[in-house]
């Protein structure tokens, strides 16, 4: 993708992993045409907390790596990506379901669901059915609760996502398992897209209610989550806001290079 970025449209570097899709329309378009070419590839959605694990954990920025689309979630990032003169959007693995399903059954790609529970996933895949007339789901999987991309358990699930047929799969099993899964299967599936997604199929069906979308625009999602869940998230969210000031800092360069440049 970076072949066809215009020279002002550079992409922001965190840890060695360039965001290379700057809107939800780009994102879109790409993955579909990546699947219908029949290609493995995975997506992800670089937010705060993903910053903080690619700074700790060394097989989280390997994975990072491997995908072929980052987009920005978190609102932060997108805000950097706009310092370095990127007309860069917020694209979270929740905003890519729906559209991509969209393209997904006008273009004949069947998808599979990976995640959270069996209810969900049900319910997922009605809702998904109904919106979506034709759209082929062609399965749906719910590993267990301490699930490990290296496991046994990991090898069925990719033996089911072969078996199923399916170009495009979404994966909502949080970071950093999601994107260590999707990494590992790049290399044991063929022509598949995995789309590392976190609680986008509970939003869809239903069992957690996802921020409105004016909370959305404002970029304080993560305040309105934190409000719900403050037990689980709040440290989390800590971590994230210490991380801000070390991630502009480390960025501070890559703008500093791209204002220089865009006024040669």
């Amino acid at each position: 993708m970076s072949d066809t970025t215009p020279p002002y449209q550079r992409n922001l570097t965190v840890d060695g992993v360039a965001i290379n899709v700057f809107s939800l329309s780009e994102a879109v378009a790409s993955i579909v045409s990546a699947a219908e070419h029949g290609d493995n590839f995975s997506v992800c959605t670089l937010n705060l907390d993903h910053v903080v694990q690619l700074q700790r954990r060394s097989d989280f920025r390997a994975a990072y790596r491997r995908a072929r689309f980052v987009t920005a979630d978190g609102f932060p990032i997108v805000v950097l990506g706009r310092l370095l003169g990127t007309q860069i959007r917020r694209t979270t693995g929740a905003d890519l379901v729906e559209p991509v399903c969209q393209q997904a059954r006008d273009k004949g790609l069947p998808i599979y669901l990976l995640g959270s529970s069996n209810v969900t996933l049900a319910a997922t895949a009605r809702r998904l059915s109904e919106r979506f007339r034709g759209l082929r789901i062609a399965g749906f999987h719910a590993p267990g609760p301490n699930f490990d991309p290296h496991s046994e358990e990991a090898d069925l699930a990719i033996e089911g996502i072969r078996a199923s047929g399916a170009k495009l799969c979404f994966v909502a099993l949080g970071a950093p398992r999601q994107e260590l899964f999707a990494a590992r299967c790049l290399d044991e599936l063929d022509g598949t897209g995995m789309l590392c997604i976190g609680a986008a199929l509970d939003f869809i069906a239903g069992t957690k209610s996802r921020a409105p979308s004016a909370t959305q625009k404002a970029g304080l999602e993560w305040a309105w989550r934190m409000m719900r869940e403050p037990r689980r998230l709040g440290p989390r969210y800590a971590r994230c806001m210490a991380e801000v000031p070390r991630l502009v800092i480390r960025t501070i360069p890559q703008i500093v290079d791209a204002r220089i440049r865009k006024a040669a």
